[in-house]
């Protein structure tokens, strides 16, 4: 039987914790071991720390914790997006920080077919983020169960842009977002950020690290030559998590990483590395320069590892997506103010979930795909075309008695799709703080006797405008070409316009 260690708080000496001796699991500066019944680790690093490293670590641990307990959501950021350490123990000259276990969902529980290699492992978010360990021909491929479907990454995706949304609104910054920080569990559509105890505060606490390799922003490799202490020394901070952030969601989403294309800078691979990740990093589908497209030969080769520009462009992500990733890696990619914040990306996911329709091919692997605003939309993943017609419903705002605007929101139907609060009114805002109540459908779509039709469960001021009739709670209204339907006549309420497609 394995021998338990006993360690005192440093912060409450009269709290202690026990971890099991052994091999620790090793992390890039810290050794981890599990506590006998696995609810937390005790995570020490492998070199004594400087007396700001120590600070850090207690403001993490306290302050920023007692604000997170404190603030807005806080179940669901510290439950659910966050392994937030809070208690530092010391083991003679060595630090440890307490630190919440992993939920089980990110663990392995089947891993590779056929192999047992990472069964149990944890879910870091590069196995989901190239094609290779999903392709029937690679040796070590992922079992479907963990794979989840298309939809699984824009939920992950969500839960990411959040966590980074919370840290800046507290004044830090991540200073090392990657996949390798970020746990994903696509069944449950959840992700994790870990490895919090590196965070960076502005103008008192410098990052220690410039961050993980293709995840680093442009400027911070260009200036790394530099001396720490030169003004001209671009360091990690808000603005280069805003970098890793537009890469991250690139990749879940596509599978490729946006700024490896076909160009070569220098023959030497690190300098050439060093290049196009920084001083000469130019976006594979830069819109009008073609100079780091990815080129065929490299395509045969590199397929497994990538996904294929042509065939799935970054626009198949819809429009508000396209927009963001642009401003990302064009307009942002050497211009850091330029990057699209946190809350854009949520904003822009959410609303690209709205557009979001199921494959008719019950084999496709995706399962769901953006529409393309075409009269005959279909899969881009498997080329199936969507069958029978398609109801598009713009949502309006009254901008002014009797002038309605559009809102640049549409909500695409299908079968039992659902309508919600949200999708009601200007006054709810699908966040992380939508209530239990708020989150209940309040209506759903069905194709019904051959027609497509919106059922009214609670709202009780819907009205056909286009017929003038009420629509009560419990009864339905038909989805024509044209129809207009107020959903609330309440201040914030919304007007849907009915366009079909696929005729």
């Amino acid at each position: 039987m394995k021998k338990t260690v006993k360690v005192s708080s440093v912060l409450d000496t009269a709290k202690s914790y026990e971890y099991v001796e052994g091999n620790p699991v090793q992390g890039g500066v810290k050794d981890v071991y599990f506590s006998p019944d696995r609810s937390y680790v005790v995570a020490f690093y492998r070199t004594p720390l400087q007396v700001d490293q120590k600070e850090r670590i207690k403001r993490i641990v306290t302050m920023y914790l007692t604000n997170m307990k404190g603030g807005n959501a806080s179940d669901y950021f510290l439950n659910d997006i966050f392994r937030w350490p809070y208690d530092i123990v010391q083991k003679g000259d060595l630090t440890g920080i307490i630190v919440p276990i992993y939920d089980k969902k990110f663990f392995f529980a089947k891993g590779y077919v056929g192999s047992d290699i990472i069964l149990g492992g944890d879910k870091v978010g590069k196995w989901f983020t190239a094609p290779m360990f999903r392709n029937q021909q690679y040796p070590l491929r992922l079992d479907k169960a963990e794979l989840g479907d298309w939809l699984s990454y824009f939920q992950i995706s969500v839960n990411i842009s959040r966590g980074v949304k919370k840290l800046h609104q507290m004044g830090l910054a991540h200073s090392d977002l990657s996949y390798n920080n970020i746990l994903v569990d696509p069944v449950t559509k959840s992700a994790c950020i870990i490895d919090i105890d590196g965070l960076v505060v502005p103008n008192l606490f410098p990052p220690e690290v410039i961050g993980t390799a293709d995840f680093i922003a442009p400027e911070v490799l260009k200036t790394k030559h530099l001396n720490i202490k030169d003004s001209n020394r671009q360091l990690p901070n808000q603005k280069t998590d805003l970098h890793a952030l537009a890469v991250l969601i690139y990749m879940y989403l596509l599978r490729r990483h946006p700024l490896k294309g076909g160009k070569i800078w220098d023959l030497d691979t690190m300098k050439d590395d060093l290049l196009s990740m920084g001083e000469k990093a130019m976006f594979i589908e830069h819109p009008t320069d073609t100079t780091n497209r990815v080129k065929l030969d490299h395509l045969k080769k590199w397929d497994a590892f990538w996904g294929d520009p042509k065939k799935i462009p970054y626009t198949a992500t819809g429009p508000y997506l396209s927009e963001l990733f642009k401003r990302a890696f064009v307009d942002g990619l050497h211009n850091p103010i330029l990057r699209p914040i946190a809350n854009e990306w949520e904003t822009a996911l959410m609303k690209t979930v709205d557009l979001i329709q199921p494959c008719n091919n019950p084999s496709c692997n995706e399962k769901w795909y953006v529409f393309d605003n075409s009269n005959k939309p279909k899969c881009p993943f498997c080329g199936t075309p969507h069958s029978g017609t398609l109801p598009i419903l713009d949502l309006y705002y009254k901008f002014k008695d009797d002038v309605w605007k559009p809102e640049n929101h549409r909500l695409m139907v299908y079968h039992n799709q659902y309508l919600f609060k949200w999708h009601v009114s200007k006054k709810v805002i699908r966040n992380e703080n939508l209530t239990a109540e708020d989150k209940k459908p309040i209506g759903y779509f069905t194709f019904h006797q051959g027609k497509w039709v919106l059922v009214n469960q609670s709202l009780p001021s819907m009205k056909d405008v286009t017929e003038g009739k009420e629509i009560p709670p419990n009864t339905m209204v038909e989805l024509t070409e044209g129809k207009k339907i107020l959903l609330s006549n309440e201040e914030g309420g919304r007007l849907i316009y009915v366009t079909l497609a696929n005729k």
